[in-house]
Formats: C-alpha cells, structure tokens, sequence
C-alpha cells in the first residue's frame, strides 16, 4: 500500500511496456524535476543526447562560430550516447526478447527534400556614407593659387556641410581662384610639365579628357599637346596659362564627394583641415567580430534589413584589418583602458548597395545584415532531428518502409552544410520524398 503523504511517478516505457525508468517518491506539494530539452538528434535507442557545448577551437587555431558547430558538436556527443544504448537492439543488436521491440512506426514523419541550403549568419550594421576623409590645404600652392608658395592667400569660398562635389567642381577657392575636384587614386605632389611621365600625369590626361579637352592621347606622358590642354583648362579656371600643373591647383579623390563637415571659414588662412567628406552613395558598415571573420571576403552577398522590415541585397567590398576594441571604450567602467582579456576583436567590414533607392530616405539607421558563408544547391535535406546515432559511429536515417522488420529500415547517411535546422544527407536509397523518422 502506499502512504497517504506519497506519491508515485514512474518513467517512461519503452516499446514493448517494459519500464525504463524508476519509481520516484515526492512528497505532496512537490513538483516532479523537469526533462531535459529535446536535442537536434535522436539516439538508436530513440533517447536523444545532453545540451551541445557554445563553441569549440579549429583545428587552425581560431573560434569556429557557435551557429556553425553546435550540431558538429552534437554529433560526437550522441556517438558515445549510442553505445551505451546498443543492448536495446534497435540497430542490429538481438537481445533475445521479441516481445520487446513493437512493430510500430515512428510516432511523427517527415519526407526527404530536394532543396538549396545557406550557412549564414546575422550580424548588426549601419547605414551611413561610410569612412569620412579630410582635405588638408597645400602648402606650396603655385600659380594656381596666386603664386608664393606657403598657404599664400585667402579662403574666399568654401562648400556647406551635405553639398555633393563631382569631377571639375570647385572644393574651395583662394584668392577667388577656384580649386576643382579631380578623380584619382594619389594626389598631386610634383609640379607636372612637359617631358615628365608617371602615373599622375596619367591621372591628369584622364580628367582632361573626361572633362571635355582634347588634341592630346592621354596616356602616362606629359608632351606638348598635354601642355596646350592644360593652358585651355586653366583658361576656364581664370588661372594664369603656364601650361604647368602644381600640387595645389586641384583636390583628387576616388569619385564623387559628399561634404560631411566645414572646418575652415571664408576669410582665413588657407592652412590645415579646410573639410571632411565622404563617398556619395550609402553604404554599410560592419564590425564583426572575429570569431565570424571565415564568413566574409570581398564579394561575399549579403541580405540588409532596414528597419522598416524591407530588404536590399548588398556585398562585401573592403574587409578591414582586425582590431581589438575594449569594454573600457565605452565608458562603462571609468577605466583609462582594457587589458587583453577585456578585449573583443573585430573586422571591419564594408558592403556596398547597388539599389541606393531602396535604402528609402535613411542617412543613418541599425540594420541587420544577413551573410552568407556557403551554399549548397539542389541537395536532399531532412531535419535535424531525423538524425539518429548508429552504434559504433556514424549516422542514419529511420526510412519508413513497412514490409521491414517493425516497419523501419535504418539506412546509413552521409552528412552535408547543416542550416536553417536541416541538414544535408546522401546514402543508399535516399530519395527525394523518402519518408522518415523524426523526433516529437
């Protein structure tokens, strides 16, 4: 008889009525201990493995992330669960008792799926115009400039904060003499003339072309003809006609500028930072952390989210090199800086958006940026938890098939990229629409 002040619980049966667990005795007013949760991956004997560890090293040395090796942690986890599980006889064992193993099915199904699997990850980003610039004045300033040399002159225009300045517009005027912008990869740092050659002479020829003067083959050389050029463009300019090109008579950048911030005012010294500009297209910006750095190279596509919930397709175009950033930064702690142990490496990471519409009317705003590091196409897929552990290693699927024994066949399986809570597989047999086993 049992007491009054008892209670008994008893575990779960297995197939076949035989108990698996124990009689438990709580007191009234306790509560039984709650299961454990279900894992991703189902054992032979249909038990299911512990909780799967965050992360574990690379064989390289650096983190692999946490998304990515979980499930390939599990699976070495649930192979040692699985031996000690084989005297259930599920997968080829033979404990004599027939009577023990039901011939039912499995309690829930899913088919096999021909489907196209991503790794990806999901990570913080902004919006902006990216990393801003500055314009420094050049000392030195020649002909161009009034002559003298030193900063001579005075600041008699400069541009407002958000103007947008494109190839032969003028970035700041001295002595009235506008300063115009210039596309290129270097600056200007020699006084060009005839008889020279070099990649800034061909920066020059270039410009002039585009910005309509010819009679000269832009190439690398400066010649005659490139002199007559330059004569008609500083003619434009309202510039004394010396045919010479020096340091300050034009700005180069790698396009259009947008101008972030004024530093300088009408009336001062040319001398120092004049402004701050920026590209002219937004793009955004990342700083991930390092443990996700095997996710990103230049041309890696990425899905942006604005905050409004609609998407934009963006790509990878500039990974920055790494650097430690430390909780002390943020002035949480009040300290004057982090040791080692308090820093985070991150990469910085640039993604440009071809669809500028599409980013709607935000300057500056969070987004969350989809990466994706593999893809897999037309693959057959089943869902995590379809996967069951064979005793001595490896993988199976539980294929429905109702003329085998107990109406299942364990059908071994190669495993493929796990994502979106599948994983892709291959074995014997395994078709599209094949139906298996999964866990409840």
């Amino acid at each position: 008889m049992t007491a009054p002040d008892e209670t008994h619980e008893r575990g779960p049966v297995r197939p076949g009525g035989d108990p698996t667990g124990t009689l438990e005795v709580r007191a009234p007013g306790t509560l039984a201990a709650e299961p454990e949760p279900e894992t991703a991956v189902r054992t032979a004997g249909g038990g299911h493995g512990p909780a799967v560890p965050a992360e574990e090293p690379r064989a390289d040395g650096r983190r692999r992330r946490p998304v990515r090796t979980s499930l390939i942690v599990l699976v070495a986890i649930v192979v040692a669960a699985a031996a000690g599980l084989a005297a259930s006889g599920v997968l080829g064992g033979d404990d004599g008792d027939g009577a023990a193993q039901a011939p039912t099915g499995p309690a829930a199904t899913a088919k096999v799926k021909r489907t196209t699997l991503t790794d990806a990850e999901t990570v913080a980003g902004n919006i902006g115009y990216g990393e801003a610039s500055t314009v420094q004045a050049v000392t030195g300033a020649g002909s161009g400039q009034g002559g003298g040399g030193g900063g001579a002159g005075i600041l008699t225009w400069v541009p407002e904060a958000g103007d947008t300045i494109e190839r032969g517009e003028n970035v700041y005027s001295v002595n009235q003499l506008k300063t115009p912008l210039l596309y290129g990869n270097i600056p200007f740092y020699r006084t060009m003339r005839a008889g020279d050659s070099g990649s800034d002479v061909k920066i020059l020829e270039a410009n002039l072309k585009a910005l309509g003067y010819d009679g000269f083959t832009a190439d690398s050389t400066y010649n005659a003809a490139t002199a007559a050029a330059v004569q008609d463009w500083q003619d434009d300019l309202n510039r004394e006609q010396t045919g010479e090109v020096e340091p300050g008579d034009a700005v180069v950048a790698d396009g259009a500028r947008k101008v972030a911030k004024v530093q300088a005012a009408p009336g001062a010294a040319p001398s120092g930072p004049l402004l701050s500009w920026t590209a002219t297209e937004r793009v955004v910006t990342v700083e991930l952390e390092a443990q996700y750095e095997d996710l990103v190279e230049v041309g890696t596509k990425a899905e942006v989210v604005l905050p409004d919930g609609s998407t934009v397709e963006g790509k990878v175009t500039d990974v920055g090199a790494p650097s430690n950033v430390s909780d002390d930064q943020s002035g949480e702690d009040g300290g004057a800086g982090g040791s080692e142990g308090d820093q985070e490496a991150t990469l910085p990471v640039e993604l440009t958006v071809k669809d500028q519409k599409g980013l709607g009317d935000y300057q500056a705003a969070s987004v969350d940026v989809t990466l994706e590091s593999e893809s897999r196409e037309n693959v057959l897929a089943v869902p995590v938890n379809a996967l069951v552990a064979r005793d001595g290693g490896g993988y199976a699927l539980e294929v429905v098939k109702p003329s085998a024994p107990h109406g299942v066949e364990y059908v071994p399986v190669e495993l493929g990229i796990f994502a979106d809570s599948m994983v892709e597989v291959s074995g014997a047999g395994i078709t599209e629409g094949t139906v298996v086993g999964v866990a409840k």
